[in-house]
């Protein structure tokens, strides 16, 4: 099967995502008899479209930056990047970053259309046609797809702005300019309800249907949407209470995940495999949105001094300093007493693997590509380092999720693809881990079958990692723990809303640490403090959405 094949159904129809928010009835470029009659040009593209809101991280053009740059993860190298608005106090309802809604919005309304309309749906014409019976199953199918990705949507806005108007119809613009927002729970229990419904219509997998288009709404993508969701919805910020009853959903939520997962063909993979240009078949990944070959992202992150880097998402020292060292026959509180020593002959010798798969430091070899390799000198007066303008603002590189064989000279360009990882089985075992303790008040508590530390090392043991088990309990544990998810899934979209999902950004991204290396290569900390209220816990909604309805009210504090 042709790789352009599998991925036709992410990549072939990126269409533009403006649209008037809240209004269901605002006219496309479709028509509609035609759309219902027509299969792969009119049907299929309508799924397409829907398929397209689905965030991809920094390969989505609408998201220039990583979310990281507005947390401990990272800074952005540019003064004048749009994610800097998050932490110095630009954010406002007059600009609110309003991809979500917008994208979120449009792609309902597609949904509820095409469900509403499905009855109008009508390719009997074409029954000698040699795809009839493929486009005849695939449409059996996209339903339950759409069911799924308008329970995502859901789940996308309820992060972003807890209270949201909960929608399952298409509505007139007199309707959709009065319509209030649900309540959390009652959004939850639709995620969860849409959940179990379409979930057993759905397959595990496409490699074994008919056009095998892999990347498409699967049974376990369901599954998976359903355990993240229970997890946001007992975390602090969604459950004040600390109701018990809603970590022990979560963790059995997740756990079906985990006890699934061989019968689902899953299986963890090395750390590195998890992007370049053949990330898109790991089995590891559960949902992910694969991108045509590009080197524009290498481009947006290579070093300043790579031809044509831009230095772009660069990783924190406060990030660096949660990679624990490797084991020396020290206990972990006798081994990492706390932040690592930068004043040591070599202070990254030893640490944790996933920390060299992740950050660029001074005097690696990057990137890989033989036409621009080179020792990266990021000490005061180096090559990729200050005075250059848009130079690295902390001493590091990005390493995770760019791909160091492409090459972007002027000439002789090389690309590859890249897949954004929407779900992943490793976040499975984090988020197990997490539910059990809080359901059990126990890191060793064997209740579910499987202990929280007996979780997370699953991860630890991977042969190419290899790091020390976990042994603790308690609040260490929970230190511990907090730490060790920032590591497994940095970059991945989850530091952004994990910290704000436990309430925690007095302790996390008030402040960052930066890395200092002086021309002579002594190392020294820097505090860089950022903007933060507690209002942006949730997104402001956007001022002229609140303008056309003000039945939507606004968020606490903004």
């Amino acid at each position: 099967m042709k790789l352009d094949r599998i991925f036709l159904f992410i990549l072939a129809c990126l269409i533009s995502s403006a649209c008037a928010d809240l209004n269901y009835t605002e006219e496309n470029t479709r028509d509609e008899d035609w759309t219902y009659e027509y299969f792969e040009e009119g049907l299929k593209n309508m799924v397409f479209d829907v398929y397209a809101q689905v965030y991809s991280g920094e390969f989505d053009s609408d998201n220039a930056y990583f979310l990281a740059g507005a947390t401990d993860e990272a800074q952005y190298a540019l003064e004048t990047g749009a994610v800097n608005d998050y932490v110095n106090g630009g954010w406002t309802p007059a600009n609110p970053y309003s991809y979500t809604w917008t994208k979120s919005y449009r792609a309902i309304a597609e949904v509820c259309m095409f469900l509403e309309k499905l009855d109008k749906a009508d390719i009997s014409e074409y029954k000698h046609n040699p795809k009839y019976n493929t486009w005849v199953q695939q449409l059996e199918i996209f339903p339950y797809e759409l069911r799924f990705l308008r329970a995502y949507f859901y789940f996308e806005l309820l992060k972003t702005y807890g209270e949201v108007p909960l929608v399952t119809t298409t509505l007139t613009n007199a309707q959709a300019n009065s319509v209030k927002r649900a309540s959390v729970d009652d959004i939850i229990q639709f995620i969860v309800d849409e959940v179990d419904e379409v979930a057993p219509f759905l397959p595990a997998t496409y490699a074994t249907e008919v056009g095998a288009e892999i990347g498409r709404a699967t049974r376990v993508a369901a599954y998976a949407l359903k355990a993240r969701t229970l997890l946001y919805a007992a975390s602090p910020l969604f459950n004040p209470k600390n109701e018990k009853a809603k970590w022990e959903k979560a963790a059995e939520a997740s756990k079906f995940i985990l006890d699934n997962a061989d019968a689902w063909g899953l299986k963890l993979s090395n750390y590195a495999s998890l992007w370049g240009n053949d990330a898109f078949f790991n089995q590891e990944i559960i949902f992910g949105i694969g991108r045509n070959a590009t080197n524009s992202f290498e481009m947006d992150n290579y070093p300043i001094g790579v031809e044509n880097g831009k230095s772009g998402t660069c990783p924190t020292q406060s990030l660096v300093d949660q990679y624990e060292y490797q084991d020396n026959g020290e206990t972990f509180a006798q081994r990492y007493p706390g932040d690592i020593d930068l004043t040591s002959v070599d202070p990254y010798a030893g640490l944790d693997p996933r920390f060299a798969l992740t950050v660029v430091k001074n005097g690696d070899e990057w990137p890989s590509n033989g036409a621009q390799k080179k020792t990266i000198e990021t000490f005061l007066g180096g090559f990729n380092a200050a005075p250059k303008y848009g130079a690295t603002p902390t001493g590091y590189y990005l390493r995770k999720y760019v791909d160091g064989s492409c090459v972007t000279t002027a000439d002789n360009q090389v690309t590859a693809r890249h897949t954004w990882i929407v779900f992943r089985l490793g976040e499975f075992y984090l988020n197990y881990a997490e539910a059990v303790f809080n359901a059990t008040g126990s890191a060793n508590d064997p209740t579910y079958g499987m202990t929280a530390n007996e979780a997370i090392n699953v991860l630890r043991n991977r042969k190419d990692i290899a790091m020390p088990e976990f042994k603790e309990d308690g609040e260490a544990w929970v230190e511990r723990y907090e730490r060790e998810r920032l590591v497994e899934l940095a970059f991945e979209n989850h530091r952004f809303w994990d910290v704000r999902r436990w309430k925690k950004a007095d302790k996390y991204f008030k402040t960052i640490q930066v890395a200092n290396i002086s021309a002579d290569l002594q190392l020294t900390r820097s505090t860089v403090t950022r903007h933060w209220s507690d209002k942006y816990y949730f997104y402001p909604i956007s001022q002229s959405e609140v303008k056309k309805n003000p039945a939507l009210g606004q968020n606490p504090g903004w």
